[in-house]
């Protein structure tokens, strides 16, 4: 396992994250097929036996199951382990059960205090924007927790790059605890996040621990152009939002990016889900990549992610078959730079 510190932080991660969305679920709009309180265990103590530090939860996965398993599998071992949660409770039932207004925020650390049997949280990340809550009142919240010590790091995920610069300034003027780290949606077929979002978090010095680096498993190559629906998989899912989640995926471009996946893991002997994975552990911004495993064997692929080389044509090959577009105002400022710059040498 490989470790890297975690923004401009002194915490170090392990560059695999386990994401635990599916601890203790059933099947849902937003999920696959849950894992046992004992499958979840074993894969846990796998993945720590492995040299994974880095563990991710939310307060809404499960209703707080997610939580509450996760307390009774890091029990006598509590200080080896990173842990991160989320507040914002999308399943909250009262008017005030969920968002990030100050009331929400006190009593929701609280709760997963309790479901994770810990006195803090090593990673406390609003889950997503609240838009009717002043930014000004959730980062004064948050910050006091960091005051009291019930949490050591901040983090957000699924910002606007405008809404995480916004967050960034007032906790600077202000002197609050800043988001150390983004949690956003990235890989080969989702790097939207490339436009605005990953230069801001570079020049910040923010880390970036990516969700559904395999797009919801379209990446693993499980779906293919008119196939049948794979069994256990959310496009076999009864639900439109559930098949929805993949479907958006299930595109003429994507596929052709697949395509080239699976080429560069022929050459290469592993898995597309493993070419997947390492492509996006050498994208210079990312720290650690989240990822889901419901068995054992999943949690085994996932992990031959690292420990090999990956050629840098190869993964420019990627690269560039998955590429976004240039758009406005980046095609400009790229324009422009070399009749502005081009006889200085960019090195500082």
């Amino acid at each position: 396992m490989r470790y890297q510190l975690l923004g401009r932080t002194g915490l170090k991660v392990s560059v695999l994250c386990l994401g635990t969305m599916t601890f203790g679920s059933s099947p849902s709009p937003s999920t696959l097929p849950g894992s046992s309180e004992k499958e979840s265990l074993m894969v846990l103590d796998r993945f720590l036996d492995a040299g994974g530090n880095f563990i991710d939860t939310a307060d809404g996965y499960a209703e707080g199951r997610s939580e509450e398993i996760l307390g009774k599998g890091i029990k006598g071992r509590r200080h080896q382990i990173v842990l991160a949660t989320k507040v914002f409770s999308l399943t909250g039932k009262g008017p005030n059960q969920k968002g990030l207004s100050r009331k929400h925020i006190a009593e929701a650390v609280e709760n997963s205090l309790r479901r994770l049997d810990t006195d803090y949280i090593d990673l406390y990340q609003a889950h997503c924007f609240d838009s009717r809550t002043p930014l000004e009142e959730t980062l004064e919240a948050l910050d006091q927790l960091v005051r009291q010590g019930k949490v050591l790091y901040l983090g957000c995920s699924n910002f606007a790059g405008w809404q995480l610069a916004k967050a960034l300034g007032i906790s600077r003027a202000r002197g609050l605890s800043k988001f150390e780290c983004l949690q956003p949606q990235y890989s080969l077929v989702c790097r939207s996040i490339e436009r605005e979002l990953l230069p801001l978090c570079r020049e910040e010095g923010v880390g970036v621990i990516p969700w559904s680096p395999l797009a919801g498993g379209f990446l693993s190559g499980k779906y293919r152009p008119g196939g049948a629906r794979p069994s256990g998989s959310r496009l076999a899912e009864s639900d439109p939002a559930s098949r929805g989640s993949i479907e958006r995926f299930l595109t003429e471009r994507n596929f052709r990016i697949l395509g080239v996946v699976e080429a560069v893991a022929r050459e290469l002997g592993k898995s597309a889900s493993q070419v997947a994975l390492a492509w996006l552990l050498a994208a210079r911004e990312v720290t650690a990549v989240i990822f889901g495993a419901r068995t054992i064997s999943q949690l085994e692929e996932n992990l031959s992610a690292i420990g090999w080389d990956f050629p840098r044509e190869l993964w420019l090959r990627l690269d560039q078959a998955s590429a976004l577009p240039m758009e406005y105002p980046q095609d400009v400022q790229n324009a422009l730079e070399p009749l502005i710059h081009g006889d200085v040498d960019p090195r500082p």
